[in-house]
């Protein structure tokens, strides 16, 4: 025994989504001493989906917000602690075969293995002037920000699910949808292309892509670059939606796991622990492991999965 009896926890789980909250309930199950790190948005992602309509087991829908709430208290009911903040760097601490889990406030907890749930953030165009413009005319939410562009002209860049969703969401309530789409096509699923097809307010302008941001106080119109024809057009907007995929919250991992060239941590080298992470003792589960499908009840579903196979590889030690 020795040096492990100090060792706090039995599992550090970071990141309070679907993903870190499913595997707490696991953990807690089977007696595993855990903590949920909660990160900056507490429930993650889906706390800003108003109605999550995939989700089995609720035939008339949920609300993001109240699904990742009540999954919160169900978590804490079961005896498990969540404690809000970010984290700054995971440590290996070869000695006692641990982890070190330090956050930004200073404060480290050690623990045996380590549960990565962390999500993905969304990824911006990178132009000049759009972080000033964010809340003024630029978002990256549709459903959060969409009520004060009401009658007025705005447009979604994109071409994925989400684009499209945002798009036709929009149309209900704005003058106007343009969508300004990279790509000749749609990346999006067959049923959500077609009801943008379908939605006469929605402008789509195919093989574009915005190249410069123009306004002070706030966004006035959109440079538009087509890359077919060179041609360029300028578009006044009201608003402007960003809606170009997710770049995961791994940064913190940089230089002590595995990660791919976008940021998703790299799993599997194990065939019997498939949530196992380069490094022994790190799992991973969710948005942040997904390049493509980005569905609470995967995230959800993954999280199981890291909580059995860190149980499974503590029992073994």
């Amino acid at each position: 025994m020795g040096m492990n009896e100090n060792i706090k926890y039995d599992c550090v789980i970071i990141g309070s989504g679907p993903a870190g909250l499913t595997a707490a309930i696991y953990q807690a199950r089977a007696d595993i001493k855990t903590i949920v790190i909660a990160g900056n948005q507490p429930g993650g992602q889906l706390t800003i989906t108003p109605m999550v309509e995939n989700y089995p087991g609720f035939p008339d829908g949920v609300g993001g917000f109240k699904l990742m709430m009540d999954t919160q208290t169900q978590v804490k009911k079961l005896g498990v602690e969540i404690k809000g903040g970010l984290v700054h760097q995971v440590h290996q601490v070869e000695s006692s075969s641990s982890f070190e889990v330090e956050l930004e406030s200073g404060e480290v907890l050690q623990s045996k293995t380590v549960i990565v749930a962390t999500g993905a953030g969304v990824k911006w165009l990178g132009l000049p002037k759009e972080q000033e413009l964010i809340g003024h005319g630029i978002s990256s939410c549709a459903t959060c920000d969409g009520m004060f562009f009401r009658d007025k002209t705005v447009a979604v860049v994109g071409g994925g699910d989400t684009a499209c969703e945002d798009a036709v969401f929009l149309a209900k309530f704005t003058k106007k949808v343009f969508m300004i789409v990279r790509r000749e096509e749609f990346r999006a699923s067959a049923a959500e292309q077609k009801k943008v097809l379908d939605n006469e307010k929605i402008e789509i302008w195919w093989s574009s892509e915005v190249k410069e941001l123009n306004g002070e106080e706030k966004l006035e119109s959109v440079k538009i670059l087509n890359n077919k024809t060179e041609k360029e057009t300028i578009l006044p907007l009201d608003g402007m939606f960003v809606a170009v995929g997710y770049s995961p919250a791994t940064k913190f991992l940089e230089g002590l796991v595995k990660l791919k060239e976008m940021g998703q941590i790299v799993v599997g080298k194990n065939e019997k622990l498939v949530t196992m992470a380069s490094v022994e003792g790190i799992f991973a589960a969710g948005d942040c492991v997904n390049e493509n499908h980005r569905q609470a009840i995967l995230a959800a579903g993954e999280g199981c999965r890291a909580a059995l196979e860190t149980q499974k590889w503590l029992k073994e030690r």
